[in-house]
């Protein structure tokens, strides 16, 4: 009874990218010590990459043969495989922090953080915008609180006057406005 192994989607470029691994790997370790003898220090890594090379191959190889045979349509696979692995919802996401790491240089870390913490809130919880507003300026705060006056990282200032702000309200708490 010859059963054919249903594949998941993107399972083919998941082989094909550890085959691409195995061989950097082989490579990084022929740079150890090239194939001087069976006990030079690169003899070990290089059988582990060869090993890797060999059953990435085979892998491959397979499915490829597979695929020639089955040949299912490629509407039906990408239809698959974004469903299966890249839903919409990853996609969007991704895209809130690919802008965010996109803004924070140039707006700052304050703004930037805004924007993204109340984009996905708002997304994420599809709730009343009021509502996605107060827990975007609750976790900024605890975020810049403790980062920025607990641990003293240095935040991207950007747009906002950070170092006047903190004078200023180190003034305050000190005694006076200066």
């Amino acid at each position: 009874m010859d059963q054919k192994r249903q594949r998941q989607p993107g399972e083919r470029g998941f082989g094909i990218m550890m085959l691409g691994l195995g061989l950097f790997l082989a490579w990084q370790a022929y740079g150890i010590a090239g194939f001087e003898a069976l006990s030079s220090p690169g003899a070990f890594p290089m059988a582990a990459a060869a090993a890797m090379v060999i059953a990435g191959a085979v892998v491959v190889v397979g499915d490829w043969r597979a695929a020639l045979r089955d040949r299912p349509r490629l509407a039906e696979t990408a239809r698959a495989f974004t469903a299966e692995i890249t839903p919409s919802v990853v996609v969007i996401f991704a895209g809130f922090v690919i802008g965010y790491a996109a803004l924070l240089d140039t707006l700052g870390f304050l703004p930037s953080s805004f924007l993204f913490l109340f984009a996905a809130i708002h997304f994420l919880h599809r709730g009343p915008v009021v509502l996605s507003f107060g827990v975007t300026l609750l976790a900024l705060t605890v975020i810049y609180a403790v980062f920025r006056l607990v641990f003293q990282v240095i935040l991207p200032e950007g747009i906002v006057p950070e170092r006047e702000i903190m004078a200023w309200l180190g003034g305050l708490v000190s005694g006076g406005a200066q």
